[in-house]
């Protein structure tokens, strides 16, 4: 590219009613994403990560343990089993807790959450103008949690509001009622109530019940860290956005384990250091992320933040922070009979620890990365689609482009990429002009091509191009591999 051409990139301002749509097809086109089972008709809100995605999810989750497990010491990793004894989801309050209130639309059939069309029916009053109506309603809306039948108060708001459905304005509503969100499943030859086991809907259990086990092994001592990336499952009422919300997920947490009484200072210690990484590690947009703090707080915690991103469809969670205090080991002593006590060998002091969580959703955070990194430039007076995805994150670290495949360029291109491999996922492309392969990298988000032409047949060097700014550069050809790892460690 000349530089008249470098000149004439500009950026432009997408819709974000839009944004979705391309990014959907950018990843099935591209093979990030693919609708799960779709000769069949496909599986709602299940979706299958292709060859792109399947590295660039690798890239987020080795990130993230690496973040944990190799910057901290007292931070160690396990992989614990999907199916539990299901008293450890008595224990948790699962089984009688985990539940949404759900109300039917009796002319579209399509199911809501109660109480998200009560907190949009506030936003919206709010937005409008009528703050009187918005307090009002709120006030009904914190009695109903606290009333003997809440269902019927979550009714009652509704429909004393004529709060109809956001998607279509129907409101012909059913009774509400609570919905358990946990898939049970049964295990063994026969289906009886004694082989019910549920499929984990969260990872932090598994974290929990191993706290002994953990700490003994590793001869851990309090403070002390235990991560863990696995697989989840919840039978949502609400689906949608792409992989935003899926009924089977990936989770990456981390479990703190500490004093009591030393819990406020290591939870903002954390707060500070997951935003950081978020910016620093994975180069998302520190304008596209916000803070908020939970005022209604789960049933174990006393402290609870979010990170949130601005997704095309809204400013929405992908990270929680919560200060979950000794709930969990306190309830899994009671049901198991086990001690879970730890004992301070220093001091012989005896105490049940208090937990500062960081959970993470992997796919989350991969639609994120992917909403932050889509732009769209005009080259020359030519449209081009670009991820500007971080070097670390990006799937595919650098192309190697034969300038043509005669006179010893394609051999020459071959060479290198088959040496770069033995460290980096690298593509070769000899297809089409080399402009429209240029492109084809930018759509997935390559960060550097390489291209051989015939200079490098003459004296050795080879065109570096830089995926952002589209400039380029001559490198000698024995450097490349020195070249492409110092830009990852610097990205």
């Amino acid at each position: 590219m000349s530089n008249s051409e470098q000149a004439r990139v500009q950026s432009q301002n997408l819709s974000p009613d839009k944004v979705m749509h391309k990014l959907v097809s950018l990843a099935k086109r591209r093979g990030f994403i693919f609708p799960s089972s779709e000769i069949y008709g496909g599986l709602s809100s299940c979706f299958d990560y292709g060859p792109l995605g399947s590295e660039m999810k690798k890239n987020i989750k080795d990130l993230w343990w690496n973040s944990m497990t190799r910057r901290h010491q007292n931070i160690v990793g396990i992989d614990a089993s999907i199916m539990m004894n299901p008293t450890v989801w008595e224990a948790s309050g699962h089984v009688a807790s985990f539940n949404d209130p759900m109300i039917d639309d009796r002319t579209t059939k399509r199911r809501y959450r109660a109480d998200h069309l009560i907190e949009n029916h506030i936003g919206k009053l709010v937005r409008d103008g009528k703050q009187a109506d918005a307090d009002r309603v709120k006030e009904e809306y914190e009695a109903a949690a606290g009333a003997e039948d809440s269902n019927r108060a979550l009714y009652e708001i509704i429909t004393g509001n004529c709060i109809k459905a956001p998607d279509t304005g129907s409101g012909d509503w059913t009774e509400v009622r609570q919905f358990n969100l946990m898939f049970q499943c049964n295990m063994g030859a026969v289906a009886d109530t004694a082989s019910i086991v549920y499929l984990r809907p969260e990872t932090a259990q598994g974290i929990f019940v191993n706290f002994h086990n953990v700490r003994e092994a590793s001869r851990m001592k309090v403070p002390f860290g235990i991560a863990q990336i696995g697989k989840a499952f919840r039978n949502e009422i609400v689906k949608g956005n792409f992989i935003f919300r899926m009924v089977e997920f990936e989770q990456m947490e981390m479990q703190y384990f500490l004093k009591p009484g030393t819990q406020l200072e290591a939870f903002e210690a954390w707060r500070e250091e997951r935003f950081r990484w978020y910016t620093e590690s994975l180069g998302i947009s520190r304008e596209k992320l916000h803070w908020y703090k939970h005022d209604k707080l789960a049933h174990y915690a006393d402290l609870a933040y979010d990170i949130k991103f601005e997704f095309p469809f809204g400013i929405e969670e992908i990270e929680g922070i919560h200060s979950r205090t000794d709930f969990d080991l306190k309830q899994h002593q009671e049901y198991s009979g086990k001690n879970m006590e730890y004992i301070d060998q220093t001091t012989n002091e005896r105490y049940l620890p208090y937990v500062v969580e960081t959970s993470a959703g992997a796919d989350r955070l991969f639609l994120a990365l992917l909403s932050d990194a889509y732009q769209e430039d005009v080259v020359d007076g030519e449209p081009r689609v670009i991820l500007k995805l971080s070097p670390r994150v990006a799937p595919v670290k650098a192309a190697v482009l034969p300038l043509m495949k005669k006179g010893g360029m394609g051999e020459k291109a071959e060479q290198l990429c088959r040496e770069l491999s033995e460290n980096f996922l690298v593509q070769y492309d000899d297809a089409a002009s080399i402009g429209k392969r240029y492109r084809r990298q930018d759509e997935i988000g390559t960060p550097f091509c390489f291209t051989v032409d015939h200079q490098t047949l003459e004296e050795g060097s080879v065109t570096a191009r830089y995926r952002d700014t589209a400039t380029q550069e001559r490198i000698d050809i024995s450097k490349v591999g020195e070249f492409l790892a110092a830009q990852l460690v610097k990205a």
